[in-house]
């Protein structure tokens, strides 16, 4: 009752009839409804969820505070909800539905006015309450324990690719029901990809290899990078990563309540750029995390959200030297009243394994 309270003055701010929500997360997020079809229709005294017959049955079990109404054809069935209930401004989600969808609403629902709007169920999202924290401490825990289970078979001779299926293998074994992202482990040279797909590549002596992954919870996730050295490290891969740690623990330590995003990435971005490897820090520090795995707010040169308590953000810094090496940091972090929290607990010691 409280996000559809929460969406209801959303309504009545932009003096709208109704919110239509379509995205997935968000429809899940309002409802708990986790079907893959449907759409809910949201008024100042209605709350209505429209779905196939896929998903009646099991919309009615997850939907409680909606009533659900069963569409073959979402257009005409919507056109009646809006007739019935006196309907004639709706707010969309024009970030979210395609152009070809819109077109067929406007031709199909011609007698409403739409108006656009963005990120209104999303500025909701920010704030976790305490099962959505929950759900995240989980997932976090769950890849805490999987990296630590990885680590004794990241040996000379095992590659990318092996490696990344063993680690979702562990972290499904362990409790999630998913990834919250495909896994990303990348050795040597191809640390300094920062999305580099897991591949071919083996191991071998003196490789970094930077390991981000998160597991997904109750449908909600965790994300945390750690990047340990296969064997001996040489004295360049040892200063990256006490760099990076140094700009990752100095800006962890300027999370709290009244930040904004470009605050807290500055600082990172300061201690990185003094020592020499500021072009070499080309992303964001951080993203809020939740149902998805990139939200509001965000760490970044144009993170101009402040931060308030019971938002969860990642602060993840790194350094990546083309066809050398990269280093990354990261840790998922809950904003408290008084500062943070970080929900993975993983060692950020140096580790030379073997």
């Amino acid at each position: 009752m409280k996000r559809l309270q929460g969406l209801r003055r959303k309504l009545e701010e932009k003096q709208l009839d109704c919110f239509l929500v379509t995205g997935a997360e968000n429809r899940r997020y309002m409802s708990g409804f986790t079907g893959s079809a449907g759409a809910l229709v949201v008024t100042e005294k209605e709350a209505l969820l429209l779905t196939d017959f896929r998903y009646v049955e099991q919309a009615s079990q997850q939907a409680s505070e909606f009533t659900i109404i069963r569409y073959d054809d979402l257009t005409k069935t919507l056109s009646a909800v809006f007739q019935e209930h006196n309907i004639s401004k709706v707010g969309f989600e024009s970030d979210i539905i395609t152009h070809h969808q819109f077109a067929g609403w406007q031709e199909g629902l011609s007698a409403v006015e739409w108006v656009p709007t963005r990120e209104v169920v999303e500025e909701l999202r920010m704030f976790k309450d305490e099962n959505e924290i929950r759900a995240m401490e989980e997932a976090a825990a769950i890849a805490d324990a999987a990296w630590s289970e990885l680590l004794v078979k990241m040996v000379p001779g095992a590659s990318e690719r092996e490696l990344a299926l063993e680690l979702e293998f562990i972290m499904r074994r362990r409790g999630a029901e998913g990834l919250a992202f495909d896994v990303i482990l990348a050795s040597g040279p191809n640390g300094a990809l920062p999305h580099a797909r897991p591949g071919d590549r083996v191991l071998t002596e003196g490789d970094l290899v930077v390991m981000d992954f998160g597991a997904r919870f109750d449908g909600y996730c965790s994300d945390m990078t750690r990047t340990v050295c296969i064997g001996k490290a040489d004295e360049k891969s040892r200063k990256i990563y006490d760099i990076v740690l140094e700009a990752q623990l100095a800006s962890l330590s300027a999370v709290g309540p009244g930040k904004t995003g470009q605050e807290v990435d500055a600082i990172a971005r300061r201690v990185i750029t003094e020592a020499g490897y500021g072009e070499q820090f080309g992303h964001g520090l951080g993203h809020g995390v939740g149902l998805a795995i990139h939200e509001e707010p965000r760490l970044s040169p144009k993170g101009n959200k402040t931060l308030k308590p019971g938002m969860v953000v990642t602060v993840e810094p790194g350094i990546y030297l083309p066809g050398l090496l990269g280093v990354r940091i990261e840790d998922l972090v809950l904003v408290t009243e008084d500062g943070y929290r970080v929900l993975n607990h993983s060692t950020k010691d140096f580790l030379e394994l073997g």
